[in-house]
């Protein structure tokens, strides 16, 4: 049973699971690349439970770690530290802005194989990261809830996937285990399962930017079951980031 989550990283991302894991009960160590003297405002607004710790130490004491930082600073996660655990993955792959990597541009390697590469003793699972922020938060519901939401996770260890299965149960969502790292592009950027279907039809009329981003800031949600969700998971098509870059040019 997990009652301590990790998190390296403290973003968005990360800020929306710390409050859902310490809403459910759990306690929660935080670290970011600055160290844990510039996390002390950010854990005292979570509140009880919370503390920030280095990277390494986080890596050793959580039950279950999340790595939420950009996908370009994935080397710099401690594989020794991490070693024997399970690590959810939420980073995803965004050229402009981690640079060009050959073996996903080509579609050799995953994102989460990437990472999985680099913490050969740690077991990875792809999760969190078909999903903006403000949804991750306000779509949690109770186990049982006929409004919940489901997440997609994918891992090459059944025992990290239930671990995880299990967390995000009591964080607030059903999940569909949708395979091995080698399918976790299925939940990538660029696919239909990518935060699209957490968001409710935008309203006709948003003409600026500035009116699209107020009503995505603002909007609640739409929940996702997780039947829809296996359905896009298996309807998903496969685009190269530079296949991505030219539809979206």
């Amino acid at each position: 049973m997990t009652k301590t989550l990790g998190l390296i990283g403290a973003g968005r991302i990360g800020g929306a699971l710390a409050r859902l894991a310490l809403a459910a009960g759990l306690d929660v160590v935080v670290s970011n690349s600055r160290g844990p003297e510039t996390l002390v405002d950010t854990v005292a607004r979570w509140g009880e439970g919370a503390r920030a710790a280095t990277v390494v130490d986080t890596a050793r004491e959580a039950d279950i770690v999340v790595a939420t930082v950009p996908l370009g600073a994935h080397r710099r996660l401690p594989a020794d530290a991490l070693a024997g655990k399970t690590v959810l993955d939420t980073m995803n792959y965004y050229p402009e802005r981690d640079g060009s990597v050959r073996e996903l541009d080509s579609r050799e390697l995953t994102s989460s194989e990437l990472v999985q590469r680099h913490l050969q003793g740690a077991r990875v699972v792809k999760a969190c990261n078909n999903i903006d922020f403000l949804r991750l938060e306000t779509l949690a519901r109770p186990t049982g809830a006929a409004d919940r939401s489901a997440l997609p996770v994918a891992g090459d260890s059944v025992a990290a996937k239930e671990q995880t299965i299990r967390l995000l149960d009591v964080l607030g969502y059903d999940t569909v285990d949708f395979g091995p790292l080698s399918e976790s592009w299925r939940s990538e950027p660029n696919t239909a399962v990518y935060v699209r279907p957490y968001l409710p039809r935008r309203p006709a009329g948003l003409t600026t930017d500035e009116e699209v981003m107020r009503w995505f800031m603002d909007c609640p949600g739409a929940p996702l079951p997780a039947d829809r969700l296996a359905g896009l998971l298996r309807a998903a098509v496969r685009q190269s980031p530079a296949d991505a870059r030219e539809r979206l040019g």
